[in-house]
């Protein structure tokens, strides 16, 4: 074999390259709950990203962000293993972290049981609808926040409000897209997710459908949850069935996120305003990423 063929094949670091892919195994390793970006380790090495990434492949035979990922895994399946709930696990590896905590920024309360067994007795909600990328969106707000978000496909708009209307038969409805059309920009627009303006939203339910949508608020953007991990993490282990029954039930479909909710194979399983809808969402979701990030699970059903 030729002297310059030999050269060609070599994947050993030259001059200080070893130190770079060095640090940056051990960067990753040790940090991989802050999930760095690859522009920060690109920083931190002096090079350009482009650069870094191609040495790094070059010497390790993948990405910095695949090491990254392999690395999150592998943790995330050993704390699964030891028996640590999905969300408590997705928190520890940092896959919902500062670049993925929740992306609407919600802050939200819920009202009490009392106030729910009025079925909406006393109360004033506002409604509109608007377009929004997946179909015509009814929005419902009160005085204390977004309580409601549905969709509606062309022509059975009636049918939507019927169904939201029925959740609190005794509130008092108002058509007012003055009101409405506020939080329709803040909520499908990404630019409006700001943590300085947190999105205000009143939760409306029981006990127990307060619990599983709080929960469903800690699923970061590009992940998903079983009903099962659900019903742990509520401390409901055997719920899974009612934890279903009230992801189905959520009224602020999209911000609280019923569309990461998935059967405990993996499967998409229903949505209440459609799979089509659903698959959409998380279509739309994995584009925002920036990356072409695909669902997934941290372990498999």
């Amino acid at each position: 074999m030729k002297p310059h063929a030999i050269l060609q094949n070599d994947i050993t670091p030259s001059g200080n390259d070893y130190a770079i892919v060095s640090h940056i195994i051990e960067r990753i390793s040790e940090d991989y709950r802050d999930q760095p970006s690859l522009e920060v380790l690109a920083r931190e090495a002096g090079l350009s990203p482009t650069a870094l990434q191609k040495l790094f492949t070059r010497w390790a035979g993948l990405s910095p962000k695949g090491f990254l990922q392999a690395v999150t895994i592998d943790h995330a399946r050993r704390l699964l293993d030891e028996g640590m709930p999905l969300l408590e696990t997705a928190l520890e590896t940092g896959l919902s972290g500062p670049s993925r905590l929740h992306d609407l920024f919600v802050t939200h309360e819920g009202m009490s049981p009392g106030d729910y067994k009025t079925r909406g007795a006393g109360r004033v909600i506002r409604y509109g609808f608007h377009i929004s990328p997946f179909g015509r969106a009814l929005v419902m707000v009160t005085d204390r926040g977004l309580a409601g978000l549905a969709f509606a496909d062309q022509g059975h708009e009636r049918e939507t409000m019927e169904d939201m209307t029925s959740r609190w038969p005794n509130a008092t409805y108002v058509e007012d897209l003055g009101a409405t059309s506020p939080y329709a920009a803040r909520v499908f627009n990404p630019a409006e997710w700001r943590s300085d303006r947190p999105l205000k939203v009143v939760m409306i339910g029981t006990d127990f459908q307060l619990r599983v949508w709080e929960a469903l608020l800690k699923v970061p953007m590009g992940k998903a949850c079983a009903y099962s991990d659900i019903a742990q993490e509520i401390g409901s282990p055997k719920a899974s069935r009612a934890v279903g029954a009230a992801v189905g039930a959520n009224p602020i479909s999209f911000v609280v996120p019923c569309h990461r909710a998935v059967g405990k194979s993996g499967a998409l399983t229903g949505y209440h305003w459609g799979l089509t809808r659903k698959r959409a969402i998380l279509g739309w979701e994995a584009g925002q990423m920036g990356d072409g990030t695909q669902l997934d699970m941290a372990r498999s059903g």
